[in-house]
């Protein structure tokens, strides 16, 4: 019996450490990821992780680039401004929330925002789900410290892309543009490049 329990142990124990696809099938057709984008539990277990590593969970779905300290607020409104024609998207609003003098080394000093769009990528996603509509129009944040550091943050597209079911395949073309777009333009920005 001894020899019977241990076999079986050890049996559950390699199952376990291999894999099993048996289990792993059985999880997911309970669970329904099996009809999720091939992406989504990766995507959903990065932003998880960075949630858990700085309890952040608007950081966590955001992309953050360091602005060049030779770069200023108004050499990245003109860079932004260049950029969205480059990558076919229009720059639909900007407004230039404050700006505060006196502030201390950790405070937020200047505050600006971008709103990109592409105004036929936007009507296919919301005839696609209205939902999308919440993401638009992307935007990208200027923040620059009292102590004179700046970044660009942008939202993390992964989520919207791959977090749910595969989307059909001229959306998901449509999407990874927008998606290069935005993280392309912010990045560029950040340097000040036209």
């Amino acid at each position: 019996m001894k020899k019977l329990v241990l076999g079986l142990s050890a049996l559950a124990i390699m199952m376990f450490m291999s894999g099993c696809s048996t289990m792993h099938m059985g999880w997911t057709a309970v669970t329904g990821q099996h009809k999720l984008d091939d992406g989504a539990m990766k995507a959903y277990d990065d932003m998880f992780s960075k949630v858990v590593k700085d309890g952040d969970p608007a950081k966590a779905m955001m992309m953050e680039f360091k602005v060049a300290d030779d770069v200023s607020g108004d050499d990245v409104k003109e860079s932004i401004t260049a950029l969205t024609e480059e990558y076919n998207m229009r720059l639909t609003n900007y407004v230039k929330m404050f700006t505060k003098k006196d502030a201390k080394p950790t405070e937020v000093k200047e505050a600006r925002i971008f709103s990109l769009c592409s105004l036929p990528i936007a009507k296919t996603f919301l005839n696609h789900s209205r939902y999308f509509g919440g993401f638009m129009p992307c935007r990208i944040m200027y923040i620059q410290y009292g102590n004179g550091d700046a970044y660009l943050i942008t939202m993390d597209l992964t989520l919207a892309i791959h977090g749910g079911y595969p989307l059909p395949p001229k959306m998901l073309k449509l999407a990874t543009k927008v998606e290069t777009a935005m993280t392309e333009i912010t990045k560029r920005a950040a340097n000040g490049d036209f």
